[in-house]
């Protein structure tokens, strides 16, 4: 079984950051969307973006 979850690029071409609203590129290797402006990275868990600012975490803060 195949533990990393694509990311349908079709979907990350429409999502945002929900802080910023700016745009977010996708981590493969963490599984995480990350926003440089807000300085934050959200999680992808099984495919799916969680794009709640209290799940990110803080770009300077280990994965």
């Amino acid at each position: 079984m195949n533990m990393t979850s694509e990311l349908d690029p079709r979907l990350l071409s429409l999502l945002v950051c929900p802080v910023t609203k700016g745009p977010l590129t996708y981590d493969r290797e963490a599984q995480e969307l990350i926003s440089p402006r807000a300085r934050l990275a959200f999680p992808v868990r099984d495919g799916i973006p969680v794009m709640l600012p209290e799940e990110a975490r803080a770009l300077n803060e280990l994965p």
